[in-house]
C-alpha cells in the first residue's frame, strides 16, 4: 500500500466518524434524549439505573431540544443555552403541543439548566396545594388508594451511591427498607404509584397557582424529591416554562442494579421496554 493510499484510508476513517458523530446529533436532537435516572425521587415508576429515551417529538422543539455535553470528570459542561441560547426567552416552541397532567417529562431545571425528570401534575392556571401528603387541584383532593408497600434493600444505589430511606426508621445495611405504596389517580383518570416515607414539610404546602405557560412537576417519591412544591431561588423547581420541556418519558429501554450501566450482570431482567406509566 503506498503512503497515498494510507493516507486516503485514514482520510476516509476520520470523515466516517465525523459523518457518524453528525448523524447522532441530529437524531439526539430532533428525535430520542438517552437518559439515564441517578436519583430516586421517581421511584417506583422509575429506579435509579434506569435507562430510557425521551421522546423529544411529544411537545415541539425549542432551546432546551438541544444538547447538553457534561463531563465533569474532565470539566467539560456545555448544556443547551450554550448551544441554542439565542432560541431562548420567548417560552415557544416549534411544531409545539401542549403536555398532558400525568406525563413523565424530562425538563432543564429554570436556574441551574440541569435535565430533571418529574410527573407533570399542574396545568397552566391550576391551583396546586398539598395537605397531609394529598394533592388538591383546583381545591379538590386527588384520589390516592392504599396499595401495599414497597421494598428495598438498605444499601447504596447507583453511581453515587445514594442509601434510600425508609418509612419503618433507619434499619442496617441489607435489612428491607420500606416505604407506604398509594395509587394516586387525577382528574384526567391517569393512575400511577406513589411512595410516603413519613410526614415532613413538604406534604403541607401553600396554594400554588400556575401562571400562564408553566408546569407544575411533584416526583413520584414524594418525601425524596425536589420538585415544584419549593420556589427555584430556593433551591427547588419552582414552575416550569413551556419552552423548558425537553420531551416525554415512554419507555425504559433497560435497568442496571449496579455502580455502572455496562455491568450487564446487574441489569433488571423485568424491566427491559417496560412502559413508564
Amino acid at each position: 500500500m503506498t503512503v497515498e493510499e494510507k493516507k486516503g484510508g485514514v482520510l476516509e476513517t476520520i470523515k466516517t466518524i465525523v459523518y457518524a458523530l453528525l448523524i447522532a446529533g441530529v437524531f439526539r436532537s430532533l428525535f430520542f434524549q438517552p437518559f439515564w435516572i441517578p436519583s430516586g425521587s421517581m421511584k417506583d415508576t422509575l429506579l435509579i439505573g434506569d435507562f430510557l429515551f425521551v421522546n423529544k417529538m411529544a411537545y415541539g422543539y425549542s432551546y432546551a431540544s438541544c444538547p447538553s455535553i457534561i463531563i465533569p470528570s474532565v470539566g467539560l459542561d456545555l448544556d443547551a443555552q450554550k448551544f441554542c441560547g439565542w432560541a431562548d426567552g420567548d417560552n415557544k416552541r416549534l411544531f409545539g403541543s401542549e403536555p398532558e397532567r400525568g406525563d413523565v417529562v424530562v425538563f432543564r431545571h429554570p436556574v441551574s439548566g440541569r435535565d430533571f425528570i418529574k410527573r407533570l401534575i399542574g396545568l397552566p392556571g391550576d391551583r396546586v396545594q398539598v395537605k397531609n401528603g394529598v394533592v388538591f387541584l383546583n381545591g379538590s383532593p386527588v384520589s390516592q388508594e392504599r396499595n401495599g408497600t414497597f421494598t428495598e434493600m438498605q444499601a447504596p444505589q447507583g453511581p453515587h451511591r445514594l442509601n434510600p430511606r425508609c418509612a419503618n426508621g433507619p434499619v442496617g445495611t441489607g435489612a428491607v427498607c420500606e416505604k407506604e405504596k398509594f395509587v394516586e389517580t387525577l382528574p384526567n383518570g391517569r393512575s400511577y404509584s406513589v411512595l410516603n416515607i413519613g410526614n415532613q414539610g413538604s406534604d403541607n404546602t401553600p396554594v400554588y397557582t400556575v401562571p400562564e405557560g408553566h408546569y407544575f412537576f411533584m416526583g413520584d417519591n414524594r418525601d425524596n424529591s425536589s420538585d415544584s412544591r419549593v420556589p427555584n431561588i430556593a433551591g427547588g423547581v419552582g414552575f416550569v416554562p413551556y419552552e423548558n420541556l425537553i420531551g416525554r418519558a415512554d419507555r425504559i429501554m433497560f435497568s442496571s442494579a449496579g455502580r455502572s450501566m455496562l455491568f450487564f450482570w446487574t441489569w433488571r431482567g423485568d424491566r427491559f421496554f417496560k412502559a413508564v406509566d
